[in-house]
């Protein structure tokens, strides 16, 4: 999973940084990317694709990452995810991750068709998080990063039991948003929040 880094490191680049996101498809909650730049090859955790991952791998490869590379984390929250789309508030995380790593890298390695409004060179790669070594760190990032996060918002909007789908589009999720309701941390301009407002007539986004 190291070719995308030597291939880049041969054509001299030394600063080269994985990019990945989690959460474009939830319902709620934000779009987080991690950007991280590799201290080292050997890793004493798997690093893989983080949906290869188990909860307890992936969480002890996560904090890894974090102890032995260069790694910096950004979000884009659903008013900006319902302001300018999901697409470009992917990008508008990806940037910030890149942005607060606190050095400007040679090259970036972007998981999917993506490129990002940086003077930076940059290769996006189609399931890059089971090819490149650096996104599959990133993707390990933004898993764990953006979970937590939803676990803080359980604490604080519990009826929707963000804890157990992460906002993601399950039945439980879809059957309580029915019952009860959007939440201020609801994408409005999302299938089928945007329905279900419509329907109650309240002001969709």
């Amino acid at each position: 999973m190291f070719y995308y880094e030597k291939k880049a490191r041969r054509k001299g680049f030394r600063f080269i940084v994985g990019i990945d996101e989690a959460g474009r498809g939830p319902l709620a909650g934000p779009v987080v990317a991690a950007a991280v730049l590799i201290g080292k090859s050997n890793f004493n955790e798997k690093i893989d694709d983080s949906k290869r991952l188990s909860p307890l791998r992936r969480e002890k490869a996560f904090f890894e990452i974090m102890r032995t590379c260069l790694v910096s984390i950004g979000a884009a929250h659903n008013p900006e995810i319902d302001e300018i789309n999901i697409l470009n508030a992917t990008k508008r995380a990806m940037e910030r991750a890149v942005l607060g790593l606190g050095i400007k890298p040679d090259y970036l390695l972007i998981d999917g068709r993506i490129s990002l409004n940086l003077p930076i060179r940059q290769q996006g790669i189609v399931k890059g998080d089971g090819k490149s070594l650096s996104i599959a760190a990133a993707s390990i990032v933004a898993k764990v990063a953006r979970d937590a996060m939803m676990l803080e918002f359980d604490g604080k909007y519990p009826k929707y039991m963000f804890a157990r789908h992460k906002g993601y589009c399950t039945r439980q999720h879809v059957f309580l948003l029915r019952e009860i309701g959007p939440c201020p941390i609801h994408r409005r301009s999302f299938e089928p929040i945007f329905k279900l407002i419509k329907g109650r007539n309240e002001n969709p986004v």
